[in-house]
């Protein structure tokens, strides 16, 4: 008997490189302005919390909570949403991972804090091979990672047991949503954060490539 019954996943930076394409249209946004633009290593710390709070982390200090916030918010959404598939790709070793655990009929979740609209439509075009039986990006009624109101709402449309859930994230919020979910938390070291801080945030194991996540099945 397999030890969980279930994985949740985090999507960008976890199944999906997003890093390039999210911070080439921050950038452009923020050129077109005036305001000074970010090297893509800072956009590693920029995301995790939904596209409002990576725009206000972009900006000057200056400008946060203003008109020119929302102006600019508005501008990424439209350009994210023209570019958003330019850089963007699959991890090495993703498709493996999941045909391993569609093969061992695994139940298979995501949650993430980009918009939800845009969470399914990434899925639907870059994911569409396998089956989901979850797919939630940040929704209107549901309070964002790392509070555990989605995991733990994941959980009841599987009929599974949060403690036998894993939880595969590469950031701290994913680490701490888990936690708070009573789930197995993992850490993607391929993702857009550190070792030190996956640990500091309750990761209970690490792996650096996704296969290794069947052995901890």
């Amino acid at each position: 008997m397999l030890k969980y019954s279930a994985v949740v996943f985090d999507l960008d930076g976890t199944l999906l490189d997003t890093l390039a394409d999210l911070g080439d249209a921050v950038n452009r946004v923020l050129a077109e302005r005036g305001f000074p633009t970010h090297p893509m290593d800072a956009y590693r710390y920029f995301v995790g919390d939904g596209s409002a709070v990576l725009i206000d982390r972009a900006l000057p200090e200056a400008v946060r909570g203003t008109d020119v916030h929302r102006e600019c918010m508005a501008a990424f959404m439209a350009d994210y949403d023209r570019s958003w598939k330019v850089k963007t790709r699959l991890y090495d070793g993703i498709p493996e991972m999941l045909d391993a655990l569609t093969a061992r009929e695994i139940d298979m979740a995501i949650l993430s804090n980009k918009s939800h609209p845009f969470t399914v439509h990434c899925v639907q075009d870059l994911l569409s091979k396998w089956r989901f039986k979850a797919v939630f990006g940040l929704r209107d009624d549901v309070p964002r990672k790392p509070d555990p109101a989605g995991a733990l709402e994941i959980a009841g449309l599987l009929e599974a047991e949060p403690d036998r859930m894993i939880y595969l994230g590469d950031t701290a919020i994913d680490m701490q949503t888990a936690a708070s979910a009573g789930m197995f938390p993992v850490g993607a070291l391929w993702g857009f954060r550190t070792r030190e801080e996956l640990l500091e945030n309750g990761a209970k194991s690490l792996i650096h490539h996704p296969g290794e996540l069947l052995r901890l099945m």
